[in-house]
């Protein structure tokens, strides 16, 4: 059974820090490549980061380089996202997605949620200012 499972939100104040988890299960991480996205209230979900071990890249949206920096952890299989100098504008629910790394259309965009197939059920991360 294929399951990802998000934790580590919660409720922090401006230029504070946040490490959330994605517990992977049923899945091979050297063919499925781990996305960050978040969703906030009346906004399209967009990606954040991925980590794809296909290729050993990480990738980030404009908006968070130089301040989340995504990891992994292959004895625990589980994907890390630590988030500093958090800003109101990353209040969102966060999810954790896997994408089949050998799709043809893989290789661009790598933070494309139509390409990723399995969810975890997110978890809620509130910045105040």
């Amino acid at each position: 059974q294929i399951q990802l499972v998000e934790s580590g939100g919660g409720a922090v104040q401006f230029g504070g820090s946040l490490r959330l988890s994605c517990a992977i299960s049923g899945l091979n991480l050297d063919y499925w490549a781990i996305g960050w996205f978040r969703q906030a209230p009346g906004k399209k979900r967009e990606g954040v980061s991925c980590i794809d071990s296909s290729d050993g890249t990480t990738d980030y949206a404009d908006s968070v380089k130089g301040r989340f920096t995504v990891s992994r952890d292959n004895a625990k299989n589980t994907v890390y996202l630590e988030m500093n100098s958090l800003k109101s504008e990353d209040t969102a629910i966060y999810y954790c997605a896997a994408a089949f790394v050998n799709r043809r259309d893989w290789g661009t965009d790598k933070l494309d949620r139509y390409k990723y197939d399995h969810w975890g059920q997110g978890t809620q991360v509130t910045v105040s200012s």
